[in-house]
């Protein structure tokens, strides 16, 4: 651990004392998401999917970081900010600072620095931290588009199974283990 101190941690009383920062970040956050599901471009798809965790990350943030009172700070990242400040969503940051370089080079118009299976699987990802920051701000979570659960035209219907069957994810290691 270095000598700098961290952030301090501000947990507002409840949803209607959220900044108007920490709204304006949820709101962007829900339209890059839909704006992932809409995109046709892989790259942007996974770009789009990605910023909207970011996003997410940014309205916790707002909401709950207070600078620490220091001359020199050295400069952190979103996702290292967030592991600080919200330890629950560690795991959370971990994955999406992981994707960071992928999404930089998606955003450069690289064609082959994901697949149409990881930006599918980063969409529904962002989608599920997005309702866990909605949560853990005090804040009811915004209802999943369908397009989530698409299935690709090339694939057989699946016959329709009861809903409680479908584990939901708390975090990205419950959903890949």
């Amino acid at each position: 651990m270095s000598g700098h101190p961290s952030p301090t941690v501000h947990a507002p009383a409840g949803p209607f004392s959220l900044p108007a920062t920490t709204h304006s970040y949820l709101a962007r956050a829900a339209a890059s998401l839909s704006e992932a599901t809409a995109a046709v471009d892989v790259p942007t798809r996974y770009a789009c999917a990605h910023v909207a965790a970011l996003r997410a990350a940014a309205a916790l943030l707002a909401a709950r970081a207070r600078p620490a009172p220091t001359r020199r700070r050295r400069q952190k990242n979103a996702w290292v900010l967030l592991a600080e400040v919200a330890p629950e969503l560690a795991e959370w940051a971990t994955f999406f600072a992981a994707g960071a370089a992928k999404r930089a080079a998606a955003e450069a118009g690289s064609t082959r620095a994901v697949t149409e299976r990881e930006a599918d699987d980063l969409v529904r990802d962002a989608d599920r931290f997005l309702s866990v920051v909605e949560q853990a701000l005090g804040l009811a979570p915004h209802h999943s588009a369908p397009q989530l659960c698409v299935i690709p035209a090339s694939s057989p219907a699946p016959s329709p199974a009861p809903s409680a069957a479908l584990p939901v994810a708390s975090s990205p290691a419950a959903r890949a283990g």
